[in-house]
């Protein structure tokens, strides 16, 4: 559903309704706050590094960019980087905001697990605990 009720409110919404058991796919619409083209947002998610240090439980790549037309899917990717990797697809121009994508993650590998198990790396890394 794509609306555009007044200048300051825009909608762009869409449900996938599948049953799976681990995975949660996302559609995101996204307002940039500076034009970019899709090759460009693709370029940007194709070469994204996460900004922490190297922990043990952190994947080589914490994002992956998928450009096959029909990914991600749950069955397929949410495996990525031992469960821990988030897998972006479908990038596409958006007729309400600017962009649309498909993001995939482990709901619970990469979920409250993984992230509980990250941040405990990264405070012990940091001598926190």
């Amino acid at each position: 559903v794509d609306m555009v009720i007044d200048s300051e409110i825009k909608i762009s919404a869409q449900v996938h309704r599948v049953p799976v058991q681990d995975g949660h796919l996302l559609s995101v619409s996204l307002k940039l706050s500076e034009s970019a083209g899709i090759k460009d947002i693709i370029h940007e998610l194709r070469y994204f590094q996460a900004p922490l240090p190297d922990l043990p439980s952190l994947p080589e790549r914490s994002l992956i960019y998928n450009e096959e037309i029909d990914r991600p899917q749950p069955r397929l990717d949410r495996g990525a980087g031992n469960g821990m990797s988030v897998t972006v697809g479908r990038v596409r121009k958006c007729n309400v905001l600017d962009i649309k994508m498909n993001i995939l993650g482990h709901n619970t590998i990469r979920g409250a697990a993984g992230a509980a198990l990250l941040n405990a790396e990264l405070l012990k890394i940091k001598d926190l605990i």
